[in-house]
């Protein structure tokens, strides 16, 4: 895990911007996460399971890679089989709240999401210092 998060923080420290907040779009539009934030999965664990159990089609495309990262425009959607669980039909019912998360849109009768664009700093609501982040691993 050590070594994803190192790497994902030598690909932000090359693109332009602020390198603390382009790693944080980069983690936010990792599909497990994406997962998670739509609603679809209570937990980042349980997301990542989904994803893992090929329970989830990013464009159509079966898609069973957590880190799979997504760009603006990727539809994510719960696989039709999929559709009849109870933890995702039961996740869905309880979440209404996707319409915080301006980055996302979602739409809870056909369980199908779509990641418009990478988020800003302050739509991410995690309390963290991305900073000390940077700091440490550009030792």
């Amino acid at each position: 895990m050590e070594r994803q998060f190192r790497n994902m923080f030598e690909v932000a420290s090359h693109k332009h911007g602020v390198t603390g907040t382009v790693l944080l779009q980069l983690l936010e539009s990792r599909l497990d996460n994406t997962v998670f934030r739509l609603g679809i999965a209570p937990t980042r664990r349980a997301a990542r399971q989904l994803v893992s159990h090929r329970h989830i089609v990013v464009n159509g495309v079966l898609t069973n890679v957590p880190s799979y990262h997504l760009r603006p425009g990727d539809t994510v959607e719960v696989r039709g089989q999929s559709k009849s669980l109870d933890l995702i039909r039961d996740q869905i019912g309880k979440k209404s709240d996707v319409k915080k998360f301006g980055w996302l849109e979602f739409n809870s009768d056909q369980m199908k999401g779509t990641f418009i664009a990478y988020p800003e700093r302050e739509q991410i609501p995690e309390k963290l210092n991305e900073q000390l982040i940077v700091e440490l691993y550009s030792k």
